[in-house]
C-alpha cells in the first residue's frame, strides 16, 4: 500500500468552503493529485477537549455549522462523508495508554468539512476527527502525531486544519494586508519547517513576541504539531498555499 503524505491546511474563513478562490482551487487540486486515501484522520482547530482526547466514532457524522454571521448558503452545506468507527478505535489504541474517548455522536466541524468539501466534493471518503486535548503540553501533541504516523502506511490521510498565524482580534478585514509581525512569524515558521527544525516550533513560546501575538490562543496552531510529528527524518516538505491575509496565515504544508 502506498504511504500517504501528511497535510496541514491553513483553512481561514469558513466561506472558503463554498467560494471559488485561489485557496479552494489549490485544495481541490491537492485532492486530485494525492493517492486516494481509504480514510482521513483530521485534527481540527475547532474541537477542543479537556482531560482526554476524543475521536468521532459515529458511522454517519453530521455537518456541524459552528459559526455565526455568514450567508445562509454556508449553513445549507451538508458534507455527508461517512465515519469510520474502526479507525476511531485504532486511533484510540495508538494513543493508549493515554485516555481516548470514543464519541458516539460527534460530527464534522467546519475546520474539517470546510477544506474537505473542495478537496473531495463527492464526500465519499470516511472521516474521523481527533480533538485537541488542551490539558496536554505542546510536545504531547507533537508526539501524538508521531504515534499516529503508522496510519500513513494503512491508507489513511492524516491532516491538520488550522492556521500558523491566527489572531482575529488583531485582524482588520477592511485592510486585508498582513501586519509585519504576521508575515515575519509565518516566514520564521516556514523556514523552521523547511529545515526540519521542529523543537523551536514545539516550544514556540521561545520564538518571541511575533510568535506570541501570531499564535495567540494556540488552537489553530496545535494541529500543525501533529503534522510535523508524523514527518519521518529527512522526508521532503513543500508549501502548496503560501500567503497571509490580515492576521491569518493560509499557508498549507505537504509532508511526503
Amino acid at each position: 500500500m502506498t504511504r500517504m503524505p501528511v497535510l496541514f491546511v491553513g483553512h481561514g474563513s469558513p466561506m472558503n468552503a463554498i467560494e471559488d478562490n485561489a485557496w479552494s482551487r489549490a485544495w481541490g487540486q491537492m485532492g486530485r493529485d494525492l493517492p486516494r486515501p481509504r480514510a482521513i484522520a483530521m485534527v481540527s482547530a475547532h474541537w477542543e477537549t479537556q482531560r482526554a482526547t476524543a475521536v468521532s466514532a459515529s458511522a454517519a457524522p453530521e455537518t456541524i455549522h459552528d459559526f455565526g454571521g455568514f450567508p445562509q448558503a454556508l449553513f445549507d452545506v451538508q458534507y455527508r462523508a461517512p465515519g469510520d468507527p474502526a479507525l476511531a478505535a485504532r486511533i484510540g489504541a495508538l494513543l493508549a495508554p493515554d485516555p481516548v474517548v470514543q464519541h458516539p455522536t460527534r460530527g464534522l466541524d467546519h475546520g474539517a468539512w470546510g477544506v474537505l468539501r473542495p478537496m473531495y466534493p463527492d464526500a465519499d471518503i470516511p472521516v474521523v476527527q481527533i480533538s485537541l486535548d488542551r490539558g496536554r503540553s505542546n510536545r504531547w501533541h507533537y508526539e501524538a502525531g508521531r504515534r499516529l504516523a503508522v496510519l500513513r502506511d494503512e491508507g489513511v490521510l492524516l491532516m491538520g486544519s488550522g492556521d500558523i498565524v491566527h489572531n482575529l482580534r488583531a485582524a482588520d478585514f477592511r485592510r486585508p494586508e498582513a501586519p509585519e509581525w504576521a508575515k515575519r512569524f509565518n516566514d520564521t515558521a516556514k523556514a523552521l519547517i523547511a529545515s526540519g527544525d521542529h523543537d523551536p516550533l514545539i516550544d514556540w513560546q521561545g520564538l518571541g513576541p511575533d510568535a506570541e501575538i501570531s499564535i495567540n490562543s494556540a488552537e489553530h496552531y496545535l494541529p500543525l504539531l501533529y503534522v510535523l510529528g508524523a514527518q519521518a527524518a529527512g522526508e521532503p516538505v513543500s508549501f502548496f498555499t503560501d500567503d497571509v491575509f490580515a492576521a491569518i496565515s493560509m499557508t498549507g504544508i505537504k509532508v511526503g
